[in-house]
């Protein structure tokens, strides 16, 4: 089928790259003529396993392209609008400013019979907005929500958990199209979902919600455990055995961050204040504090082993990205805390296998480094981000270059018997200190 891709961020470069890649004739469009440059050369962007693969593969075979006209989407029947939708500023709710202009831009564009698809995130009551522009043009509006996680994005885009479509009543013609474009998903298992737009666009921001209310639970946890000398660690592991539970997502640390989970229930939030429902989710707001209290736990906890002020001390912070195998420090707990421990004056090396570049443009007062860089003489060791090569660090080699062996576990992903064995003074989230024994 002929595709059009419109917004070619971290969902439309996916999105489109993944579609190419399972044999459709994709053209992605986008106003900032850098990134369509970018694209056009098989560069990414972004960090995102498998996509330049993906990209470079497209290109080559002619079945992808990019384009900063838009103009170019002349001839694809089915328009894929996947742009993004951020915290407005000064307010909770979504900047809608970037879906409403992809609309005004493709109407003139429209053919009897196309398909607009909406991808983004978005409040809910925005499909019904546009389907009257959509029809009236003889074409059909789906909502067609999203369920990437970052770091696995391609395969989340080629091979789905389910595939949500929301339309109008009765349109049997937008499905049956819709199912031809996932075709090779839906042969391969994932299940399809049809419903009003109004579920639809609920999907998404349910799932997030409901993930970052798993979360932030832990961490509630995490904060009575350390005041009872309980362990979070194995209370996740034994609660997580109730299949109506699950382990998942029951991880106590440092919080979520990124460009989803902590806009999406803000703006969640916020249209359901606009509905006059806000008591439904007013829980939200609690889930927010909760996660964004565990970024000064950490600092609290550096400042704590450090004997009550950081001032002049060598930190090292390992990990800047929100989570590992991307390189995205938008609403970075990891980032966060790097900031808020060197304006407590602490003299910060920090690092990130993916994320410095981003970083430095944020934070451009940052000291950044290698790994080995941020360690040297480290009077504290904090691991933010479960990058595997963080993890699999050796506690004998390390201590043998830092000048204080004090590491601070925020992701609660180290081995903390280990640690402690190779004479480390070890503090999780949620987890008694173990005190190391002195090593030669």
């Amino acid at each position: 089928m002929k595709i059009s891709v419109i917004g070619c961020g971290y969902l439309g470069a996916v999105h489109a790259a993944s579609l190419a890649s399972v044999g459709h004739d994709v053209v992605g469009v986008d106003i900032d003529a850098a990134k369509v440059e970018s694209l056009s050369n098989g560069r990414s962007p972004i960090y995102e396993p498998e996509l330049p693969e993906l990209l470079r593969a497209g290109l080559e075979s002619g079945r992808l392209r990019f384009s900063a006209d838009m103009s170019d989407v002349n001839g694809a029947t089915v328009h894929f609008i996947a742009v993004g939708t951020p915290q407005r500023l000064g307010s909770s709710s979504a900047d809608l400013t970037y879906v409403d202009q992809a609309f005004a831009d493709l109407m003139p564009y429209l053919a009897e019979g196309d398909i607009v698809v909406g991808k983004s995130t978005v409040p809910v009551g925005t499909a019904q907005r546009h389907v009257g522009n959509v029809q009236e043009r003889g074409a059909h509006l789906v909502w067609n929500p999203e369920f990437l996680r970052e770091g696995f994005a391609v395969k989340d885009t080629i091979e789905p958990d389910r595939l949500v479509y929301g339309v109008a009543d009765g349109d049997e013609y937008a499905v049956e199209t819709l199912n031809e474009v996932y075709a090779t998903a839906i042969e391969a298992g994932s299940p399809v979902i049809v419903s009003d737009f109004a579920t639809a666009e609920l999907v998404k921001v349910a799932a997030n919600a409901f993930l970052a209310t798993k979360i932030s639970f832990i961490n509630a946890m995490a904060e009575i455990a350390e005041v009872t000398g309980a362990d979070v660690t194995k209370l996740a592991d034994a609660i997580g055995h109730d299949k109506r539970i699950g382990r998942k997502f029951l991880n106590a640390g440092v919080g979520f961050g990124g460009g989803c989970l902590p806009k999406d229930i803000r703006a969640f939030t916020a249209r359901a204040e606009e509905l006059g429902r806000g008591e439904s989710v007013a829980f939200l707001k609690e889930v927010d504090a909760i996660n964004l209290r565990r970024r000064e736990r950490v600092v609290e906890l550096v400042t704590e082993e450090l004997g009550g002020s950081v001032f002049q001390k060598k930190v090292a912070v390992l990990g800047l990205a929100f989570k590992p195998n991307s390189d995205d420090v938008r609403d970075s707990p990891a980032l966060d805390v790097a900031v808020r421990l060197n304006g407590l004056g602490a003299n910060v090396v920090a690092t990130d296998p993916q994320a410095m570049q981003n970083s430095r443009r944020l934070h451009p007062q940052l000291v950044y480094g290698t790994t080995e860089e941020a360690l040297a003489d480290a009077d504290a060791v904090v691991v933010v981000t479960e990058w595997p090569e963080y993890k699999e660090l050796d506690p004998a080699e390390v201590h043998r270059v830092v000048r204080t062996p004090i590491v601070i576990d925020a992701r609660n992903c180290l081995d903390a018997d280990a640690w402690a064995d190779a004479g480390w003074e070890y503090a999780g989230l949620g987890r008694q200190v173990r005190n190391g024994r002195a090593t030669s």
